[in-house]
């Protein structure tokens, strides 16, 4: 997929726009399936970095696997939203670029819809530079499965103002450059069952939706609940199925 970034400044609001949907996201967006978190750190992680925490979906599936988890996020109404879930768990503002970390402190460092947001070269080094021996880098992504008609119809409408900020390969590529390591894949799936207004509250907090004007905003949710509305996959219908693919890269450094 070829490079669809915006300009450096429209990105950089677009990667801190979470903030001003923090509540939105931590209640409608989905989290990750357990066998995909364990494939992410393997068996020998003890101390786990969510870089690109937010408000804690991943975190929450590694401290119930028993791991021991601190989080690492840009926007503090994220990370308030984390703390209120996960009191124990140690937080801090910073990025993959500049992490608030000394040096060889973590087993394990890894992002959850997040990596796309990151600077490869720089976040290379900043993995590199925190994990112990032996770490490991693991990068996630929940995306909708449009084998499933009605959700192939809402990505068409949602890609005009996507462009591009979706998961794609080449950012794995280009960590798998960076750092540099030997890349291992696992896919599996789940489906999230919402009701129409759960599906659109959560396409609410795509960072393309939170940085629209609210007339803007009204407008594009307002096509979402039409297409709901109205097709036949979903037309009438109380609760969605929507259903997820979940991508898993482990990066072993060499």
């Amino acid at each position: 997929m070829p490079d669809v970034r915006p300009d450096p400044d429209e990105w950089a609001r677009r990667r801190t726009s979470f903030g001003s949907v923090a509540a939105g996201y931590a209640a409608h967006r989905p989290d990750y399936p357990a066998d995909a978190v364990a494939f992410l750190v393997g068996e020998r992680p003890r101390l786990v970095l969510d870089v690109g925490a937010g408000t804690g979906l991943l975190t929450g599936v590694l401290l119930a696997a028993g791991r021991e988890v601190v989080t690492v996020d840009p926007a503090e109404p994220m990370l308030a939203e984390l703390r209120a879930r996960y009191p124990r768990v140690r937080t801090g503002v910073g990025a993959a670029e500049a992490l608030p970390l000394p040096g060889g402190s973590v087993d394990a460092a890894v992002a959850g819809q997040a990596a796309h947001w990151f600077d490869p070269a720089p976040a290379a080094t900043e993995l590199r530079r925190v994990l112990r021996p032996g770490g490991v880098v693991g990068l996630v992504w929940n995306t909708r499965d449009d084998g499933v008609p009605w959700v192939a119809d809402l990505q068409r409408l949602l890609a005009g103002e996507a462009r591009g900020h979706e998961a794609d390969q080449g950012v794995v590529d280009a960590f798998a450059r960076a750092l540099p390591a030997r890349v291992d894949h696992s896919r599996s799936g789940f489906v999230q069952r919402l009701d129409p207004e759960q599906v659109v509250a959560g396409i609410a907090t795509r960072s393309y939706v939170a940085m629209m004007d609210d007339v803007r905003r009204g407008e594009f949710l307002g096509e979402v609940r039409a297409l709901l509305a109205t097709h036949p996959g979903t037309r009438g219908r109380d609760v969605l199925e929507l259903p997820y693919r979940t991508d898993a890269y482990r990066l072993t450094p060499s």
